[in-house]
């Protein structure tokens, strides 16, 4: 999720005013799964969720439940993003990157035991469409039409080489369209199948909806028509906790696996017989500099903003959000096509930072550092960060004055391009390095930074060839992109918090992924 137009998070934890059990078993995981004895898990998260309607949903909690009980027709490998793979279908696309075909293949089969066919592709995806619900921007421009007994093509407007990344995303599930049609729904915004969905799911994937409650708890159980490898767990619990309290749970066995806990809870459980599972997240946070005059003089100058890139710490900021976390190269995450190393990025250089700042004729003015002081990203706090650049910033002889405040109240500052100075994140709809052209002269995130456009042509020229490079020159062109907005940009890429994952001892290994967060299948 992202702070965009397309929508906006706090990822803030939701209390849930009980803990509620798995009725009819224990708290801990029983032996078996996969052909031995029944087993149940439960696993706690602080839920966004809103609906089990996969096609409605565009949520973190959504999207692993949308995952568990429906198949997309593209996918990835385990953790890797770099490279979509066939799920229910194979694809192909064309040179100029306007048409994807996809051929559907043989065997899948919904939980009623029908056949799942290139009709309910085309109708599922017309769905996401024409219900315009928060996911249906990731179709926009793309044409979709039955091609042949089991192929279907997406054609687009202008080259679309992201396609094949976004395809994966939970909210472009294929859905049964003869039950869902009988229980109200249509490939419109007359479609009425939401509440069925939120009762019984319409799906292929390894399980079923037992139960659903947004506000506490929703239980799935093995699908017995999956035709993939079957699940370890015939039944997961997912369960709304807010972190400090599935610390507790799991560290006394009452539930087997926590995503949500900040690098501190997770620090505080370096001798407890847990294990916790580090990797980078999908979020990037960053420091922009105005570059428009009439908001300021100081961050608009050149050798400025050289010095503020100069002076920074980048590995001690890191170091604050914890093990796991990693410094991106440039605005791209790391786990991404078309990242740069952290080497490649700027570095810390105390003598010539002043040298910067002496040639941009600062001479003390406080400098004013807006930021959000109400959210975490991945359970980190925006004001540790922001106290860490204040520090290292003093040291180079910049002074910079923080100015938290409530989200609501300064989202508008940064969305109007008023912030002098702003510490925000920025976390990708799909894992394509296309998601960052916005960082550019003229588009989104550019003019919040006072960045219009024609600003910089030597960007401007680099982000129209990647945007139009496809294959395996896309990670190439992205990467020159990157290292020119290092050197000329606004923005100053600090870090990706961890995404952080605790399991008790009864679990063996889990799978994590920026787009769906956990595989509740691959939880062995």
């Amino acid at each position: 999720m992202k702070i965009s137009t397309k929508r906006f998070s706090a990822f803030a934890a939701l209390a849930t005013a009980s803990v509620l059990l798995l009725s009819g078993c224990s708290n801990a995981p029983q032996n078996g799964g996969g052909g031995g004895a029944a087993s149940s898990i439960v696993v706690d998260a602080s839920f966004d969720l809103k609906t089990a309607d996969p096609n409605r949903e565009y949520e973190t909690t959504g999207s692993i439940l949308a995952h568990a009980l429906y198949q997309t027709l593209l996918t990835f490998d385990g953790s890797d993003v770099t490279k979509p793979v066939d799920g229910l279908a194979s694809y192909k696309m064309n040179d100029d990157n306007t048409v994807l075909t996809l051929t559907m293949k043989p065997g899948a089969k919904f939980s009623d035991g029908s056949d799942l066919t290139v009709d309910d592709a085309v109708f599922s995806l017309k769905r996401v469409q024409g219900i315009k619900g928060n996911p249906s921007f990731l179709l926009d421009g793309v044409t979709i039409e039955k091609t042949g007994d089991d192929t279907l093509t997406l054609t687009s407007v202008e080259a679309n080489p992201a396609l094949p990344f976004i395809l994966p995303n939970p909210a472009l599930s294929v859905v049964n369209q003869k039950v869902v049609e009988a229980n109200g729904g249509s490939a419109d915004d007359k479609d009425a199948a939401e509440s069925f969905l939120n009762k019984t799911s319409a799906g292929s994937g390894p399980y079923t909806l037992e139960s659903f409650d947004a506000a506490a708890q929703v239980v799935l159980k093995a699908n017995p028509e999956y035709t993939g490898e079957k699940p370890a767990h015939d039944r997961i619990v997912l369960r709304n906790v807010e972190g400090p309290t599935q610390k507790l749970n799991v560290e006394k066995g009452e539930s087997q696996v926590a995503l949500d806990l900040n690098p501190d809870q997770v620090a505080e459980l370096a001798n407890a017989d847990v294990t916790v599972t580090n990797n980078p997240s999908r979020y990037m946070i960053f420091l922009l500099l105005n570059q428009s005059p009439e908001v300021s003089e100081i961050t608009s100058n050149a050798e400025f903003d050289k010095a503020v890139k100069l002076g920074l710490d980048y590995d001690k900021i890191v170091d604050l959000a914890g093990k796991g976390s990693v410094r991106p190269g440039g605005p791209i995450p790391s786990i991404f096509v078309g990242a740069l190393d952290a080497a490649q990025g700027n570095q810390r250089d105390v003598a010539a930072a002043k040298k910067a700042l002496s040639a941009s004729g600062y001479s003390g003015e406080k400098v004013t550092l807006s930021y959000p002081n109400d959210i975490t990203v991945q359970g980190l706090s925006l004001q540790n960060v922001a106290e860490a650049v204040q520090a290292q910033l003093n040291e180079v002889g910049i002074t910079v004055t923080l100015a938290p405040a409530p989200v609501a109240t300064e989202l508008d500052s940064y969305r109007n391009g008023k912030e002098e100075m702003g510490l925000w994140y920025w976390g990708p709809d799909f894992p394509d390095p296309s998601n960052y052209l916005v960082f550019t002269p003229g588009e989104l995130v550019g003019l919040r930074a006072g960045w219009a456009a024609g600003a910089d042509p030597k960007v401007t020229e680099l982000a129209g060839a990647a945007k139009a490079a496809t294959g395996d020159g896309r990670a190439a062109a992205y990467e020159a992109l990157q290292k020119q907005l290092n050197a000329s940009g606004p923005f100053v890429p600090l870090l990706q918090p961890a995404q952080n994952v605790v399991t008790s001892p009864q679990i063996k290994s889990v799978v994590t992924n920026p787009v769906w967060t956990v595989d509740l299948a691959l939880i062995k």
